[in-house]
């Protein structure tokens, strides 16, 4: 539907005279190898002023397996068609060659795809932290009482003991510690607190109203009050297009990983929008900073234009928060900024 009316909408500008800008970077390469490594977005950026535009351009090889999939060795070339620019894969690479497509399809496992951002860059805050709607969801949970060792502290291959709800407990069970509480910077609703998984474990059994667990591995020593709950399913898309998102959305940062005040490029925040206003995995936010100065002359404080300081994409969306990692910076990001729809 948003191409048929971005198409609609250049048809309506060049019948009525008005110049159509092209979304092609001037100095856009004709053509580029994709190289282990990259990133779709790093390639966006090669061609396009605003990369999450890409999806708009994208012309689907039919010729193509998965067509919307990218692989090192393709060759990814700008071509027009009925006097628009798009964006095509002409011939696909595989083991460092390039294959001429026709007359038949190659078909290339999904796995090797390129990612579309720097998964390396939120794995690890991906397996650690994890939100819950409410504090009482997480209070709730069992915990751990004791361990078999009768030690404080126990990490990998030491056994554990639980109490509360355990029949409802799974095989597989992450192991949270209690962290912050996000509320939302305006109106003060609490939107979520952060479980910071410490190891994650196995269920070996119940009894009495005691549950026993076998820890398999931990990123920190496991304490007693720690929360036991059924392991984390989330998988990451990494095929999605970049995207501006579908209705428009405006936020605050609210939140930044490790307690780091002001983040760069790469880094992950938390901002105080998620599932309940629309947001997907790929959609794209610009953020904003807000500063407020004292007039000199006047001694009066006086709010700043917004301008724009960086993009963040949505990777993980949960209910009333989402996950974002910053894609660019062109100075420093913080908790408070704001972010709009580009």
């Amino acid at each position: 539907m948003r191409s048929i009316v971005l198409g609609v909408l250049l048809l309506c500008l060049s019948s009525s005279g008005i110049a159509y800008e092209s979304p092609i970077k001037s100095d856009s390469p004709r053509d580029y190898m994709v190289k282990k490594g990259d990133t779709l977005w790093e390639i966006s950026n090669r061609f396009l002023k605003s990369p999450w535009l890409w999806p708009e351009i994208w012309h689907a090889n039919p010729q193509i397996h998965n067509p919307h999939l990218i692989f090192p060795g393709d060759l990814v070339s700008l071509v027009y068609i009925d006097g628009r620019p798009r964006l095509t894969i002409v011939r696909r690479g595989e083991s460092g060659r390039t294959i001429k497509l026709s007359p038949k399809v190659r078909t290339l496992p999904a796995a090797a795809a390129i990612p579309a951002i720097p998964l390396s860059a939120i794995d690890a805050f991906l397996k650690s932290s994890r939100v819950f709607t409410s504090k009482r969801a997480l209070d709730g949970a069992p915990y751990i009482f004791a361990s078999r060792q009768e030690r404080i502290i126990t990490g990998a291959g030491d056994k554990v003991y639980v109490r509360g709800q355990v029949g409802s407990l799974d095989k597989n069970l992450d192991i949270l510690r209690t962290g912050d509480v996000l509320k939302d910077p305006d109106s003060g609703e609490v939107l979520g607190i952060i479980g910071r998984q410490v190891a994650d474990a196995s269920l070996q059994k119940v009894d009495n109203g005691i549950a026993s667990l076998n820890i398999q591995t931990s990123q920190q020593e496991v304490r007693p009050g720690d929360k036991v709950v059924p392991a984390d399913t989330f998988s990451l898309q990494t095929t999605f297009f970049p995207r501006a998102p579908d209705a428009q959305v405006e936020g605050k940062i609210v939140f930044v990983v490790d307690g780091v005040k002001k983040v760069g490029q790469f880094n992950s925040v938390i901002i105080n929008r998620g599932i309940r206003e629309g947001l997907r995995q790929g959609d794209i936010l610009n953020a904003y900073k807000n500063l407020k100065v004292k007039d000199q002359i006047s001694g009066e404080m006086v709010n700043l234009p917004p301008e724009r300081v960086g993009m963040i994409m949505i990777y993980r969306p949960f209910e009333k928060v989402s996950y974002g990692i910053v894609l660019t910076a062109y100075e420093e990001i913080g908790v408070g900024d704001t972010l709009k729809s580009p």
